[in-house]
């Protein structure tokens, strides 16, 4: 069975893992996939260097970006419907709503002009949606109206939490009941399982960071829908007493300058790193007293999934499908978005508190590792491709 999977790059985040990691452990199961990706923004953290099977074949096309720009958009939907009409796949399945609708468009192009017996099955996943708090009314609007009609053009929509399904399907009234399929992220935390105080050790004299101090991570874009901005009101409140408080903040984007700036203004600088993107994630990790997540939105968060199967405890803002990952204060703690008191709270209880610590860090652990593995999704997205192929 081939499949065409698009996404609109392969920049550092769940959807990128998942579109690498499906295409590459499906084709042992007997898919041929064809993935196309677009560019990279500008200070995107570049996730190409995971694409290591060569039986996963790949096409790049520039014109695919994120950004709304009618021309570039355009050229995408004429080299994407080639790629497809050359290709014949069985499945179309796209992720991130740039792809979501060029390739939906160019699947509808495909379908009508193929002449095959029979049209190859549109899917796609919502790893989130940008329909809350990204832009103003009236653009949120455009874009509920055009996913409403891009819905049409789909046989099957996959949310990754039970969240976003209940968010699209009731509140902004996209799609059918019956077309939805909720199935979980999905990775491979072997690597993350296996860290041990050993590794704890390593990473922090590699970081050059005191074996004794109280580290503190968030890892992300730096971007307005991660709210960096109140990580750091956080960190000036958990700094007040506990002089070993050390703060990381990994990852880069187009904000990096407003929030380092932010920290120079808050007084936070002199204890906060700016480590950009790294590979060396699981040392970042191993690394880390607590993780701290303050988004005003989020699909399913997969650097507090990473975390949490560290063995860190985990602090998170209470929105999107956060309460997914976190489902009960046993497994990691919540605070009301925007809330720079609560989270402080929540932060510096656990510093203070190594034993608690500890045995949430284990208990998140174990959760994840249970809702999040890599051969469950492989499983459930199988299981939907073979459905809608009959």
């Amino acid at each position: 069975m081939r499949v065409a999977r698009i996404i609109t790059r392969l920049n550092i985040g769940g959807p990128a893992i998942q579109a690498v990691t499906l295409s590459e452990r499906l084709s042992n199961r007997g898919f041929e996939t064809l993935l196309i990706h677009g560019r990279l923004g500008a200070g995107e953290g570049d996730k190409r260097y995971v694409l290591s099977d060569e039986r996963v074949q790949t096409r790049y096309v520039p014109a695919l970006c994120r950004p709304i720009a009618p021309l570039q958009d355009a050229i995408a939907l004429t080299q994407v419907s080639r790629l497809l009409r050359a290709f014949r796949p069985a499945i179309v399945h796209t992720h991130m709503a740039k792809a979501g609708t060029i390739g939906r468009l160019a699947a509808l192009v495909y379908n009508r002009t193929a002449g095959r017996p029979a049209p190859a099955r549109v899917v796609h996943t919502y790893h989130g949606h940008v329909l809350e708090g990204y832009f103003r009314p009236a653009v949120q609007r455009a874009f509920t109206a055009a996913e409403r009609q891009l819905a049409r053009a789909s046989d099957a929509i996959v949310a990754i939490s039970p969240q976003i399904r209940n968010e699209l399907l009731d509140d902004h009234r996209i799609g059918r009941p019956e077309q939805y399929r909720v199935i979980p992220l999905g990775f491979d935390l072997s690597a993350l399982a296996a860290l041990t105080d050993r590794d704890r050790a390593a990473a922090r004299a590699a970081l050059n960071i005191p074996f004794d101090a109280q580290v503190v991570t968030t890892v992300g874009r730096l971007t307005a829908i991660k709210n960096h901005r109140l990580f750091l009101e956080t960190a000036r409140r958990v700094m007040e007493g506990r002089p070993r408080a050390l703060f990381l903040v990994a990852g880069d984007g187009d904000l990096r300058g407003d929030v380092e700036r932010a920290a120079r203004d808050l007084g936070v600088s002199a204890r906060t790193r700016f480590l950009g993107w790294r590979r060396d994630v699981p040392a970042i990790y191993a690394a880390t007293d607590v993780f701290l997540l303050t988004s005003r939105n989020e699909g399913t968060p997969v650097a507090l999934i990473e975390s949490l199967a560290a063995g860190v405890a985990g602090v998170s803002t209470n929105v999107g499908g956060v309460r997914d990952v976190i489902p009960d204060p046993g497994v990691g703690l919540l605070a009301p978005s925007g809330d720079v008191r609560a989270l402080a709270e929540a932060v510096g209880g656990l510093l203070d508190d190594p034993a608690k610590r500890r045995a949430m860090g284990e208990r998140g652990r174990a959760a994840v590792l249970r809702r999040y593995g890599v051969d469950r999704l492989v499983d459930e997205i199988e299981r939907l491709y073979r459905d809608l192929r009959g």
